[in-house]
């Protein structure tokens, strides 16, 4: 297990590249704008960085979820439908955790409309379940 731990920060932070690259993108396609980094940074009165930093974080842990509890759990054998599997459970985790975390804290408000964000949120995280399953291969 000790092994696996560097291939899936690695994992981590290519998903979490990739769907930064398309929440760049996605307001040039009709889209709302989507950047949790300053989203967190907003909440927190925190630097733009600082934000940065949690969404890379945010995104490993999600990786290491992956590689420690989900993968073993399911058995889908297709690494494509795995990983929308996976894409799927991380959009749900990460809504759960802005609910709680806009409990807690003043969160700044959103672009765009409801449809529109969350089409935009499914697209990400499906990049994110793909490019991490991809990445770690099983």
């Amino acid at each position: 297990m000790k092994n696996e731990l560097p291939k899936l920060v690695l994992a981590g932070i290519l998903g979490t590249v990739v769907m930064i690259i398309i929440m760049i993108i996605a307001p040039h396609m009709g889209m709302p704008e989507m950047a949790p980094w300053k989203l967190l940074a907003g909440a927190m009165g925190v630097p733009i960085v600082v934000g940065w930093i949690m969404h890379f974080m945010m995104g490993i842990l999600f990786a290491l979820g992956y590689g420690y509890v989900f993968a073993p759990n399911v058995s889908i054998t297709n690494l494509w439908l795995k990983g929308i599997a996976f894409g799927i459970v991380a959009l749900i985790l990460a809504q759960i955790g802005m609910k709680v975390m806009g409990m807690m804290l003043e969160m700044p408000p959103m672009d765009g409309s409801m449809p529109m964000r969350l089409v935009a949120m499914l697209i990400g995280h499906l990049v994110f379940g793909v490019v991490t399953v991809k990445t770690i291969g099983k």
